[in-house]
């Protein structure tokens, strides 16, 4: 196992703590990929052989300085690859790594619902269930043709292969992205989709107001759903144009929503993040270039209204 997926167990608005998290990560590898609200992929290939040390080892150095310095609990998947160990950390819990060991990829993976493969969503899942595909197990056993029938040629032959435990993953190390976040918990496990909206409405306003108060704008928004009984799932949309306008964030909010097919799920928090800022006033340079010297887009000078009247008899 050389990849480990760590889940820091960040308090509600401990998000600020993460930059400080993945430089401990970084104490042991370079090549560390953040997973913004709580999380991060490390590829530990180079720290093993530096350290004389398997990754479930390191992991409990991580877990223990992470504690020590931060006073921040962590889950940890470890793999062979960025996809295993993120499966991995499905099962694992505060205090104890969850291993898949090299070559026993498809045996961890057989009995596991469709979506909890990364990058499988409600929609896909829905339509292999309906066939009967509801487990990865069977999905690695299905005909190529019959998964391609139905959720198209290249994601179906990736899908299986990725259901027989093949991991062509890798960590791409990456700066935490400039970024606004809000969260909002509710006071009991909340499986009301109207709480949500309204919950979803209430962070875009406060995330417009703040972008604005900063004279910035976001070219990207992200969705994080937090579970009582399982892990987060997550959402990212890029915008059409970089915004602050609260009405246009919060009708991404509310698409991204809807992508995560929650279907009375019960949530125990939303946490929306604006991602990519910029200051306002390059955007706007960019829609001048764009409208051909105009900070407006182009409009007619004049309306003209044409009536036909009728023709005497």
């Amino acid at each position: 196992m050389t990849i480990l997926c760590v889940r820091f167990q960040l308090p509600p608005t401990g998000e600020a703590a993460l930059p400080g998290l993945l430089g401990l990560l970084e104490d042991f590898t370079p090549v560390v990929q953040a997973l913004p609200p709580d999380g991060a992929l490390a590829d530990l290939r180079g720290g093993e052989r530096h350290f004389g040390r398997d990754a479930v080892e390191l992991a409990s150095a991580i877990r223990v300085r992470a504690l020590a310095r931060h006073g921040v609990d962590c889950a940890i998947g470890a793999g062979p690859g960025p996809m295993l160990a993120r499966v991995a950390l499905r099962d694992a819990r505060p205090g104890v790594t969850c291993v898949v060991p090299e070559g026993t990829g498809a045996e961890f993976l057989a009995g596991k619902p469709v979506a909890a493969l990364p990058g499988v969503g409600a929609a896909t899942a829905r339509t292999l269930c309906e066939y009967g595909l509801d487990t990865l197990g069977l999905v690695a056993a299905a005909p190529l043709s019959t998964l391609q029938r139905l959720i198209g040629a290249k994601a179906g032959r990736e899908l299986r292969e990725r259901a027989g435990g093949v991991d062509r993953g890798r960590v791409v190390p990456n700066a935490l992205s400039r970024s606004l976040v809000t969260e909002r918990p509710f006071t009991r496990d909340e499986p009301d989709p109207d709480r949500h909206r309204r919950a979803l409405l209430s962070a875009a306003e406060e995330l417009g107001a703040r972008l604005r108060a900063l004279d910035k704008v976001c070219g990207a928004l992200t969705l994080t759903a937090r579970y009582a009984d399982r892990p987060s799932t997550t959402r990212s949309r890029t915008l059409k144009e970089p915004t602050a306008r609260s009405a246009a964030l919060t009708g991404a909010a509310y698409g991204m929503y809807e992508a995560l097919g929650l279907e009375r799920a019960r949530v125990r928090a939303l946490a929306l993040r604006a991602e990519g800022l910029d200051p306002a006033e390059q955007a706007s340079g960019r829609l001048t270039t764009a409208c051909g010297g105009s900070g407006e887009r182009r409009r007619p000078n004049s309306l003209f209204l044409q009536f036909s009247w009728p023709t005497a008899v």
